[in-house]
């Protein structure tokens, strides 16, 4: 795949479903019904299962998957969408006894291909622990980390991406924006555990990226439209808040929550001094957020109204906390973005800084400018996860489609954000109020050093932001691992993040996480 520009990249990610038909249908059932729920054009629902088995955690898990469509109905019976997912469900005496949980990516306009193939499915992708890129072809293994043991999994596939498409005459903007897009996977996760008899089921929500806004959008959407409790929701690398994450001269919190993955990618590269680079990265880390809210933020909030000397004491101490010169931070006014912090760190190796993993490095045309051509972690994740999902999806899961899988597409583009119109996007409250209405409601949020794109305190200044009380407090869990946006292609993390998980999963479901 060539390269992609650096900012459509960006816009892309920023690093999932299917809905059933409506039940209910009178008993005798009349022949307005029967020729409204089944015309020979109509989309109709298509499942294909198949039967395996897998090592984790020391035991044999045997399975069912489902690869399938499920058609996506309005209340008159009318077709909406199709929407493609693949569930696995262990082999039980008693399903209300397992967990589900509903799996998505973001962007807006990914696949859950990522969290699919890379983190929780039976299969996965293994990547180099240094960072190195994979040499084609690809192949999956055994993924002995996955949680299907502890609860079930269904990956969904929002309309437009994977082979998700809306129905025939209907408007694609029905499903591309906030609200509709909570929508329709709100549909998607109550038809999928009406068809399937889940309700009496433990049941969670888990996102990544993106797929954090729509996380707290469905944390409220659910519980209020379908009265669906949720036991609890995992957050992957998450963007609730975009204040945090859009940089602008007007803006200075996301130069305050970068600042600590600055420090960590520095130390990473060895641009740090030698007593920085010394420090356990943890408490690297540490320093820079402790600068970052004592010193950096102050001397932001002063404008062009700070004094030379704090503004030159603060430069200096940007300087050594980020591997950049002192002269270059005071030329960028002390607020430096994450595309300059990209195309600066290591300008002098003629090498850029990943934007979702700042640990692969990238080569430029050449060495001036301000941004990346390219985000060098996205050109090493995008060919194996396309080529792997693309044949396991036939071979594997025996699931024949001459559509194309949109891995990631620009095509939900343009994307409403109608509710958050003359403010930041921010749905941190919708979640609050989950929280605060559901006492059993847990949330555990993973969190990787090496994310650029949406950076570990950026997560938990909107965390601490959220005004929960002391009481639901407890019910949040904020992990760290020394992985990028998609920390669990770093196996060390991969392994670390399973036995969290797996801690979290029998807090918020009890003995039944089993």
């Amino acid at each position: 795949m060539p390269p992609m520009n650096w900012k459509c990249f960006a816009s892309l990610w920023m690093l999932l479903f299917l809905s059933v038909p409506a039940f209910g249908d009178d008993a005798a059932g009349s022949k307005d019904a029967a020729a409204k729920t089944k015309p020979s054009d109509e989309l109709t629902d298509k499942f294909v299962t198949t039967e395996h088995s897998f090592q984790v955690a020391g035991e044999t898990v045997d399975y069912t998957a489902t690869a399938g469509r499920l058609v996506m109905q309005t209340d008159e019976l009318d077709p909406k969408a199709e929407v493609f997912f693949v569930s696995y469900t262990r082999k039980t005496d008693d399903a209300t006894k397992r967990p589900i949980t509903f799996c998505f990516n973001g962007g807006p306009g990914s696949s859950s291909v990522w969290l699919h193939l890379g983190m929780l499915g039976p299969k996965i992708i293994e990547f180099p622990d240094d960072a190195s890129l994979l040499r084609p072809p690809y192949h999956l293994n055994e993924n002995h980390q996955s949680l299907l043991d502890i609860t079930d999994l269904v990956f969904i596939d929002p309309v437009s991406t994977g082979y998700s498409r809306p129905a025939k005459d209907v408007n694609k903007r029905d499903f591309h924006g906030y609200n509709e897009d909570v929508r329709s996977v709100g549909q998607f996760i109550h038809d999928y555990t009406t068809q399937f008899e889940r309700w009496l089921s433990p049941k969670l929500i888990l996102g990544e990226s993106y797929g954090g806004l729509r996380v707290a959008g469905l944390s409220g959407y659910l519980r209020d439209h379908y009265k669906m409790e949720l036991n609890g929701a995992i957050v992957i690398s998450g963007a609730i808040n975009f204040q945090t994450l859009r940089f602008s001269p007007s803006n200075d919190v996301p130069d305050v929550c970068f600042l600590p993955t600055y420090a960590a990618t520095a130390w990473y590269h060895k641009q740090l001094d030698d007593e920085l680079q010394s420090l356990p990265l943890e408490k690297v880390v540490a320093r820079a957020e402790k600068f970052a809210y004592s010193r950096y933020a102050p001397a932001l909030l002063k404008g062009t109204s700070i004094s030379d000397k704090e503004r030159k004491q603060v430069a200096k101490g940007l300087s050594r906390l980020t591997g950049l010169s002192e002269d270059y931070v005071l030329a960028a006014n002390l607020k430096i973005s994450m595309q300059r912090f990209g195309k600066e760190l290591l300008r002098d190796e003629d090498l850029t800084i990943g934007r979702f993993d700042s640990r692969y490095a990238g080569i430029d045309r050449d060495s001036a400018g301000e941004t990346p051509e390219f985000d060098a972690s996205g050109a090493a994740i995008f060919g194996p996860f396309t080529a792997c999902l693309n044949d396991y999806m036939r071979r594997d899961l025996n699931y024949k489609e001459r559509r194309v899988y949109e891995i990631l597409t620009g095509n939900v583009h343009p994307w409403s954000y109608k509710p958050f119109e003359g403010r930041y996007v921010d749905a941190s409250e919708t979640l609050r109020g989950a929280m605060a209405a559901n006492p059993s409601f847990k949330l555990f949020v993973a969190c990787g050093y090496y994310d650029l794109a949406t950076p570990h305190f950026a997560m938990e200044y909107t965390i601490d932001h959220m005004g929960l009380s002391p009481e639901r407090s407890k019910n949040l869990t904020i992990k760290h691992y020394e992985g990028g946006h998609m920390m669990y292609i770093h196996q060390p993390s991969l392994k670390q993040l399973r036995r969290d998980l797996v801690e979290f999963y029998q807090d918020a479901v009890g003995e039944t996480a089993e």
